[in-house]
């Protein structure tokens, strides 16, 4: 009789900007047999937890803290294969602040989204899943202000959703359409940004419209 398989694991896609670079956060496997040296956080849940409260626990180590934003993305099932064998695992996406992340615990390290190691098969489709979910909401959600500190340039800004979008903008079309949003206003502080005129600072701070949407509108928006 073959051994039964664990029934649920949850798994976390921890994503926070690095430079110019999207990262992802994965833990060395302590087995040194295993053909993938690396891995997402994941564990099963608890007998008293529910699945929100056990992604919390399985983010909480390694960030020594909890995420701007952690939302479960979705299951995935399929025969592909995870480091715990597990039957069911829900994928999670947590998204750091710039600077919140720059001491982990353990053997954790990030890297870039489009230059992972080898991971477990179905890893890999839950960090594909997350990413999706990420560029889905971000016409509709204010998911780019997650990944900022509470106050910060608008090329800062720019960056991070060209980041989440895998594209280039056109400037001057991304401030139009930032303007159009109602996100943002701006602060008294300003900040240089290398060479030229230093640039003012902004926060997050939707204004509520009728009919508004919390996100920037891309249509139009065109690449550089």
């Amino acid at each position: 009789m073959s051994a039964r398989r664990p029934a649920l694991s949850v798994d976390v896609v921890s994503l926070t900007p690095h430079g110019r670079r999207l990262t992802v956060l994965l833990v060395r496997v302590g087995d040194s047999r295993s053909k993938e040296r690396w891995e997402l956080p994941n564990d099963a849940p608890r007998s008293d937890e529910t699945i929100d409260e056990a992604a919390a626990r399985v983010v909480r180590p390694t960030l020594g803290a909890q995420p701007a934003m952690l939302e479960q993305v979705a299951a995935f099932g399929d025969r592909r294969r995870h480091p715990s064998d597990a039957a069911v695992s829900i994928g999670y996406v947590a998204l750091v602040a710039s600077g919140a992340s720059a001491s982990l615990g353990g053997d954790a390290a990030w890297f870039p989204v489009d230059e992972l190691p080898p991971i477990a098969p179905r890893q890999r489709a839950i960090v594909d899943g997350a990413m999706h979910a990420v560029r889905a909401r971000l016409d509709q959600s204010p998911i780019a202000f997650r990944l900022l500190p509470s106050t910060f340039t608008l090329s800062q800004l720019q960056e991070i959703y060209e980041l989440l979008l895998g594209r280039r903008l056109h400037k001057a079309s991304f401030r139009r359409a930032l303007h159009a949003s109602w996100l943002v206003e701006p602060t008294d502080e300003w900040r240089s940004e290398g060479r030229g005129r230093p640039a003012q600072l902004f926060r997050y701070a939707p204004r509520k419209r009728r009919g508004s949407r919390r996100g920037v509108r891309f249509e139009g928006v065109s690449g550089t």
